[in-house]
């Protein structure tokens, strides 16, 4: 019965993809080729073989009939703009959750179920008219017990088996298409189904996007530029989420930004900070920035909401982008192959001139724009592209972060199209490449290591007496053995020694360190400063000097 089921709603699926004219996407499941020939000899499909709009507005369209699953996956889709052709991927970029809401009572009841009690006993009102609707979930206003303003969002009743069916559809797309398109290995239609798998069933779960909301709250706490709406955890459960409610103009209505005085120019600049320092600061940012889900205060402050799709970045992947952006900046090719390299992102025997020259052609037509059109996102989509050549895997937090820098930099460059990226990311990248490679990251390098040795440290003797002890208590039948034992004695006494004065050098150095700094930053404060920082520092190394082990 389910197999019947599922080759009903495959026959449904191209039944609505030969209506649009998408024949080359069904002629990819081989299965359904004979009944795509059907569909043409109906009288009435004569002269539909022209379309006027393109064929990413045809897939657009046809998505949107098959309901917003399909919606939902024609999003995920677009942030793969390294494996989709452009006109398809901006299309796709385009699709929202326009869905018809269910009833404010059906609603009402969804949350009383969640908390186990009448929905009065949490809030002193419930509108049951929604103010948004999408694919997964919907959200309506509401006020607390003490008359906190609130916005309440709520999962679509008996959504689950839906998502498991279109995913399931889904998936039998993905492998009749690697099997049967000549596209499809290199596509890999069945591992972007899997990423939507992971980012649909993770919206299932309202508690997560509860959590990323309090990260990102707590990453900007105080900010000036920009507020995160606090979560209500008492009243979150898995199907329901309650968060404070914002009043602000939406970010797309341009004429009302400019009526309230609000500074175009330095809004624009806020929102490219705002990117960067969730990117590089704190490796945890905002992946779905959208206009719909930014708003901005009469003082000029953004605000953010729906927080269901994060990235994340470690520290190899902002070394990685930081000296990507960098080379570039400075049309340093070599230097972008480089990264790639030690990033060990493309095969270690990749021949890097071969490599800087494919960068280099993609590269340096994005020079020939005037300054202000010259997009971050789209050099790191053909970076990506290049890079495939060259068997770099897809990392999906850098296609994220790719996703999300389009998005604000098509938002900045609408609130004020002068905008230059260059000049506000340049600078920012340079500060925080010199926190990392400079003295700064080195003493920052030994602040995390020495509680790592000082918690060694006395544990050697223990760890040193037990070796020995074991090695007195085996079967030693000659002198040899035993001189080989006091010999060892002696070694770990003199690794002892090594280690302790090494421990000693290091911490005369880092204090020479922080007493420059210290007269650097207030000369007056200690007299004689420079003199101790010049002695301290001299002592440590003479003192790392005899730590360092023998060569003999």
């Amino acid at each position: 019965m389910a197999q019947s089921s599922q080759l009903f709603h495959l026959l449904r699926i191209t039944r609505v993809f030969v209506k649009h004219g998408l024949d080359e996407f069904v002629v990819t499941l081989h299965l359904f080729r004979p009944y795509r020939f059907v569909l043409k000899l109906l009288p009435w499909r004569w002269g539909s073989g022209r379309y006027e709009a393109s064929r990413g507005v045809r897939l657009t369209k046809a998505l949107e009939e098959l309901g917003p699953v399909f919606v939902k996956f024609g999003q995920v889709l677009s942030t793969r703009p390294d494996l989709l052709p452009e006109d398809i991927a901006a299309e796709l970029a385009k699709l929202q959750d326009q869905v018809t809401p269910f009833s404010g009572e059906q609603a009402r009841s969804l949350v009383a179920e969640a908390y186990g009690n009448a929905i009065d006993e949490h809030f002193a009102s419930f509108i049951s008219e929604p103010i948004a609707a999408a694919s997964v979930a919907q959200v309506h206003l509401a006020e607390l017990k003490d008359g906190t303003e609130v916005v309440v969002k709520v999962l679509r009743p008996g959504i689950q088996p839906v998502i498991e069916r279109d995913l399931s559809l889904l998936y039998t797309l993905a492998k009749l298409a690697e099997e049967y398109w000549d596209q499809g290995p290199r596509l890999r239609p069945t591992e972007i189904v899997a990423e939507f798998d992971k980012t649909i069933h993770d919206e299932l779960d309202l508690r997560r996007e509860a959590a990323n909301a309090g990260q990102l709250r707590a990453n900007f706490e105080n900010s000036e530029i920009v507020y995160i709406p606090k979560v209500y955890w008492d009243h979150t459960r898995q199907t329901v989420m309650v968060m404070e409610r914002i009043h602000g103009i939406p970010i797309r209505n341009v004429d009302a930004l400019k009526s309230a005085g609000i500074d175009m120019r330095q809004l624009a600049h806020n929102g490219v900070e705002i990117f960067f320092t969730q990117a590089f600061r704190d490796g945890f940012f905002h992946a779905d920035m959208h206009p719909g889900n930014i708003f901005v205060t009469k003082e000029g402050q953004y605000q953010a909401v729906d927080f269901g799709i994060v990235g994340t970045l470690s520290d190899l992947d902002k070394r990685y982008l930081a000296e990507n952006f960098l080379a570039f900046f400075n049309r340093d090719y070599r230097a972008v192959a480089d990264a790639h390299l030690r990033a060990g992102w493309v095969p270690a025997d990749t021949p890097a001139e071969e490599f800087e020259a494919a960068i280099r052609t993609v590269c340096e037509p994005i020079f020939a724009k005037p300054i202000n059109e010259i997009s971050f996102g789209r050099f790191i989509m053909q970076l990506f592209q290049v890079a495939r050549r060259f068997e770099m895997p897809i990392q999906p937090q850098l296609v994220l972060l790719q996703k999300t820098l389009l998005n604000i930099e098509g938002l900045g460059r609408q609130l004020y199209p002068e905008l230059d990226l260059w000049q506000t990311a340049k600078p920012y990248l340079e500060k925080w490449m010199k926190m990392q490679v400079g003295p700064e990251a080195f003493i920052d390098e030994l602040k995390k290591e020495v509680p790592k040795w000082s918690r060694m440290l006395p544990r050697m003797p223990a760890l040193a007496h037990d070796m020995i002890s074991k090695l007195s208590a085996a079967d030693l039948s000659n002198r040899n053995q035993v001189a080989e034992i006091e010999k060892l004695r002696q070694e770990i006494a003199r690794g002892q020694r090594r280690q302790f004065v090494g421990f000693v050098g290091t911490i005369s150095l880092l204090s020479a360190f922080m007493m420059a700094a210290l007269d650097g930053y207030a000369p007056t404060m200690i007299y004689g400063a420079p003199l101790i920082s010049w002695l301290l520092g001299g002592l440590g190394v003479l003192l790392l000097v005899f730590a360092w082990p023998d060569t003999q």
